[in-house]
């Protein structure tokens, strides 16, 4: 496509995006998601999956965009009070967005264009909202080269916009919902309508679109690690549909990633489980007095525990909440670790399935 070639509205052809090659990995794909969503109900405590995945991706979809931290930073971060840096906060908000974009969802069952602003100044904590002003282009790295530019005119977006929300929000369409994420994830990224963070937005509509059509019951899918991985086939086949309206081989892309992502979760999931009930049987071995389910539950739901979370989440006083943090210690369940004048527990070996992809 000319650079400055006009972005179309949804939807795109449909032969243009249902080919037979499409409709076999979209066959892969609706399987490997449909068994995520029927795993992820056997977790007893769906905090703890929550909250363990949703971080993963705050990170790798961040990282996509240079934002470059550590799960332990994370972990810290969210554990203690203290200053957290630049990097770590964009994480962080990045979370926070997500949970605002699913906590809409799950009131309304769809989206408005001022939810979208809403998540977008979660992330970067600005007021800048759609873009009024033109001069916005997205240019390659290495050589300055200007690759695409989004529509210019606040009307043009504001209409692009209210177009991409009617299929957003339709359920009942008779083309596949994980072909319409792709084609609705092109067209977000297309219209740019930010300054800046269109591209995790983007990214956190994607999961909110799978939960409007009751695709998953948590917010737990997310493409960025795979498209960390495969990151410059994502903008070259993002190019592609735009120079040559093409959708085929962009459209395969994301079927595959939601694929691989989905069946990378369910291990995960496996692991956390199998980890939780192996925990669960030391602490009832080794520390009947002390064993509570929700106490093991905790250190699941938060990697890095301390006091005030025992406090609040037992209903214990902290004289207590401080002797079964020691005590779990001491059975070899949790490291302690002080951060700045905190002390917190580290369920490491939690910590060492979170960080594999």
């Amino acid at each position: 496509m000319h650079p400055n070639k006009k972005l179309d509205k949804l939807p795109p052809k449909r032969e243009k995006v249902e080919t037979l090659e499409i409709l076999r990995q979209l066959s892969k794909s609706s399987n490997a998601l449909g068994e995520l969503k029927g795993i992820a109900k056997t977790i007893p405590n769906q905090a703890m999956l929550i909250n363990a995945v949703v971080l993963q991706e705050a990170k790798d979809s961040s990282e996509i965009e240079n934002i470059i931290t550590t799960q332990d930073e994370l972990y810290k971060a969210l554990a203690t009070n203290g200053k957290r840096p630049t990097q770590v906060k964009e994480v962080i908000n990045y979370r926070k967005a997500i949970f605002i974009g699913f906590d809409l969802i799950k009131k309304q069952g769809f989206l408005r264009l001022k939810d979208i602003e809403t998540i977008q100044k979660t992330i970067l904590e600005n007021n800048a909202g759609i873009r009024k002003m033109p001069g916005t282009v997205l240019k390659n790295d290495k050589t300055g080269e200007v690759v695409y530019t989004p529509p210019q005119e606040k009307d043009e977006i504001l209409e692009l916009l209210s177009n991409f929300l009617e299929h957003f929000n339709i359920t009942q369409n008779d083309l596949s919902p994980l072909i319409n994420l792709a084609i609705l994830h092109y067209q977000f990224e297309s219209i740019h309508p930010f300054y800046d963070g269109n591209g995790r937005t983007g990214r956190i509509l994607n999961i909110l679109y799978l939960s409007i059509n009751e695709l998953l019951d948590i917010p737990i899918l997310y493409l960025s690690s795979y498209i960390n991985e495969n990151k410059s086939e994502y903008y070259r086949l993002l190019n592609i549909v735009n120079k040559t309206d093409q959708w085929d081989e962009y459209i395969l892309y994301i079927l595959k990633a939601i694929e691989v992502t989905s069946n990378r979760t369910i291990e995960k999931i496996n692991k956390i489980k199998e980890l939780l009930n192996e925990t669960i049987e030391i602490a009832k071995e080794k520390e009947p007095k002390i064993y509570r389910k929700e106490l093991i539950e905790l250190l699941f739901e938060q990697p890095y525990s301390k006091i005030d979370f025992v406090v609040k989440k037992l209903n214990v006083e902290r004289k207590a909440a401080s002797r079964y943090l020691k005590r779990i210690e001491q059975i070899g369940i949790l490291k302690s670790q002080k951060i700045g004048r905190e002390t917190v527990y580290v369920n490491t070996k939690l910590i060492e399935i979170l960080k594999k992809h």
